[in-house]
């Protein structure tokens, strides 16, 4: 067979296994919507807090009021005890506390220093987020506004340099929204791509071995064992995934994020150069991969088991630095993380492709490795 008969009989393949179809091309195109959609909001606003005042002073309900105003929270319930607090918190009802002692305006009467006591539901953490820093710059207001007047000064001047000597402004640099879905979304719309590749050709592979075929491959390839039938081989299957996955990488990298309306600050050019050695290396590492899918569904249970631990090991859901030396080896046999890193970079902080040069040339070495391991898995299937 030649190198455009092997791409049409792989495209063939694809088309008539609606499983194939499925992992191809609803999946890369259905799961960046749902999960664009399920993350769009950003941010999460009114949490559910509950209010336990043992002062029933002036200064606590001012800082309940302030505390209530925010935009993220919502002081929904009032509770007698901390302890009744926590039922509440254990019931699903709310997922913190604002807790004001007896001796919290006494102490400030005292020029002591007050002490609110602020208890959160650590199992999320947007919402323990939204609720520590907005006890926290109410606080510092407060605080600041109780300075001035101690301080007794005459003038307007007189207290900003007392309270702020030195000026500053916070101007976030990237992620301006401050949002999750800005955050992780990135790496996990180009994990996605990975997954399906693996899903897709290890069902193919699958499905062939469960027909009696000649180890995924046409009957008319038995007994043809050359170097240049294994090369024609691979590189007509090759085309045929990365002509499918092409535009499934632009629809995941440039259209979902404008659809969304997520921070993308990519260079196409760059982009462009970016996605090449890391689609050929998917491709080449999915065929590698194939070999171990003996059954058709025995691919779906491995690459579910695999994908949220390829998004935490790639280090966009956890400070690169902080993960063990061992997992970061395991990272690294992986496309995916380097791309990860790669196309975090450029989309959320304007990254060229010499500033990830790193991670580009770690993804040709993947091509290369991959692509040898795939050629030789070709010509031993070709072979038996």
């Amino acid at each position: 067979m030649s190198y455009f008969d092997h791409i049409l009989n792989e495209l063939r393949t694809i088309v008539k296994d609606e499983g194939v179809l499925l992992f191809f091309l609803i999946l890369p195109i259905a799961y960046p919507l749902v999960y664009s959609w399920i993350y769009n909001n950003e941010v999460v606003r009114e949490v559910p807090v509950v209010l336990v005042d043992d002062s029933h002073s002036a200064l606590s309900r001012e800082f309940a009021q302030k505390f209530d105003a925010s935009p993220d929270v919502s002081l929904a319930f009032h509770a007698n005890s901390v302890s009744e607090a926590q039922s509440m918190i254990g019931r699903g009802e709310a997922y913190g506390i604002l807790y004001f002692p007896h001796d919290f305006a006494i102490n400030i009467g005292r020029m002591e220093q007050g002490r609110v006591s602020v208890y959160c539901d650590m199992s999320y953490m947007l919402t323990y987020k939204a609720i520590f820093q907005t006890a926290t710059a109410i606080s510092s207001v407060m605080g600041t506004e109780l300075q001035t007047q101690m301080l007794g000064n005459h003038t307007k001047r007189e207290d900003e340099i007392s309270t702020r000597p030195l000026e500053f402004d916070e101007v976030p640099i990237f992620n301006t929204t401050g949002g999750y879905g800005n955050f992780i979304l990135p790496g996990v719309l180009v994990l996605i791509i990975q997954q399906a590749l693996l899903l897709g050709v290890g069902m193919i592979a699958g499905t062939r071995r469960e027909e009696r075929l000649a180890n995924a491959f046409p009957t008319s390839l038995r007994g043809r064992d050359s170097w240049g039938e294994a090369i024609s081989t691979l590189a007509g299957q090759s085309t045929a995934y990365v002509l499918i996955f092409s535009v499934m990488l632009a629809w995941v990298s440039l259209v979902v994020p404008h659809i969304f309306g997520f921070v993308s600050m990519v260079h196409a050019q760059d982009l462009l150069l970016f996605f090449i050695p890391y689609l050929l290396a998917c491709v080449f590492f999915a065929i590698c991969f194939s070999v171990m899918i003996r059954y058709r569904e025995t691919v779906m249970l491995v690459v579910v088991f695999t994908s949220v631990p390829l998004l935490f090991i790639s280090g966009v859901s956890w400070p690169q630095s902080s993960i063990p030396g061992v997992w970061q080896g395991v990272s690294w046999l992986f496309p995916s993380t380097f791309c990860i890193r790669g196309f975090v970079r450029m989309s959320s902080m304007g990254a060229l492709l010499g500033d990830v040069a790193t991670e580009y040339h770690a993804l040709w070495i993947h091509t290369m490795v991959y692509g040898c391991l795939a050629l030789i898995v070709t010509k031993l299937r070709t072979r038996i």
